[in-house]
């Protein structure tokens, strides 16, 4: 497996868990998660589309940053925010990523962190052992 193949796969794993934790989640099993056109995700009243701008300017450790800072975890919508955010992170090309000082590694364990502190820990833990 080339550099290329691992950071793909790395995204694959991250699409993986988004769809996994929305079904857990919400109740309803989801083939694939994408972004509507206009979502209704938000952290904090801060539109999930916000911290996306951020993240396509450059500014992906201080988006996530904020976005973590703001977060409440017994918000489920701010959660399923949360994940999108790493999905859409996970999307963007390596080289953007690494010119900001930012890994497809960095969004799998913001992600592992992020169900760890929802409560979803132990599903994270059983569905990267499974791979």
């Amino acid at each position: 497996m080339d550099f290329n193949d691992e950071k793909d796969y790395i995204m694959r794993i991250i699409k993986e868990m988004v769809r996994v934790l929305f079904s857990l989640m919400l109740g309803k099993q989801y083939k694939s998660v994408e972004l509507p056109e206009e979502n209704k995700y938000e952290v904090s009243g801060k539109a999930l589309e916000e911290f996306e701008k951020m993240v396509d300017q450059g500014f992906v450790n201080e988006a996530e940053n904020m976005l973590l800072e703001n977060i409440d975890y017994t918000q489920k919508e701010e959660i399923l925010a949360a994940l999108l955010f790493y999905q859409y992170i996970s999307e963007k090309d390596n080289a953007f990523l690494a010119s900001h000082n930012y890994s497809k590694e960095e969004a799998l364990d913001g992600i592992k962190a992020l169900a760890e502190k929802a409560g979803y820990g132990e599903m994270s833990e059983i569905f990267l052992d499974s791979l």
